[in-house]
Order: structure tokens, then sequence, then C-alpha cells
């Protein structure tokens, strides 16, 4: 229970000073997520299901993030040329440079982890990485499926 404990409350920490620093930009961390994932891709938009997938949340929290990117104008929604039935989310120029001076600034802090120096961060990755391959959070190399649960 201790390990789980810390864990959750250093989530906890960090997601509060990350929302700290992203608050001057009207941006919070799951919003910052979303845009960095429009960001990258190829299009600079993306269905807001496949943003839900990506992002890993329900598709009504994904609804709620993209209406507040709209509002802060980083993100217009967009009928999807191949099919109708799709809406799209699509970065703006706005967007995008909030995208880089947010990441700027997450960056400069060490996205919310000091004290923690570099090795104490890798150790804590690789502590976690197998949890997180065994829940298929992500594939450990192209082509190789998720350990099983």
């Amino acid at each position: 229970m201790g390990a789980v404990t810390s864990i959750m409350r250093a989530q906890q920490i960090i997601l509060s000073r990350l929302n700290s620093l992203l608050e001057p930009l009207d941006l919070t961390f799951p919003r910052y997520e979303a845009l960095m994932i429009l960001f990258y891709s190829r299009r600079g938009a993306l269905p807001l299901g496949k943003l839900s997938d990506r992002l890993q949340v329900h598709r009504a929290s994904v609804t709620n993030v993209v209406d507040r990117l709209v509002a802060s104008g980083y993100v217009v929604r967009e009928p999807d040329e191949r099919d109708r039935r799709t809406v799209l989310a699509r970065i703006t120029e706005t967007g995008k440079i909030t995208a880089l001076d947010a990441t700027e600034q997450l960056n400069a802090t060490r996205f919310g982890v000091v004290p923690l120096d570099d090795t104490e961060c890798e150790s804590i990755y690789s502590l976690l990485r197998r949890m997180r391959l065994g829940a298929g959070d992500f594939m450990d190399e192209p082509g190789h499926q998720p350990l099983p649960r």
C-alpha cells in the first residue's frame, strides 16, 4: 500500500505543479497533452475518437478537452473531408505557438519533477515500465504484443 500511495501522491503533486505552470497559457496538463498530439500529427488534425484513443481517455473527456481548446483558440473543429460523419480537431497557428511555448516552460522546470535528477527519473521510469508494458500502455518494440494481463 505504501508504494501505491506514494505513486498516487507523487502524481497529484506533479499534476498540480504542471497545471500551475500551464495556467497562464489557459491550459491544463490534459489539454497540453491533446494539443501536443495534434501538434505532432501528420496533418495537424485527428478525429475525436482517435484523439481519445491516443490519450487513453473516455470520448466524453476528449470532447470536454477539445471544447476548452476551441474556446482558447488553440483548436478548431471541422468536418472530415473523407468521412462527413467524422469531426476533426485541428490545431491552429495560435495553438502551435502555444504548444511550443508550453513545452519550453515545462522543459525549463523539468516537467515538475524537481528535485529529482536525471538518474532518479530514469530509475522511476525503469521501475514502472514493466507494469505499463503488462497493461498494454505501450509496446516494448515495434511489432511486439503487450504482455498478458
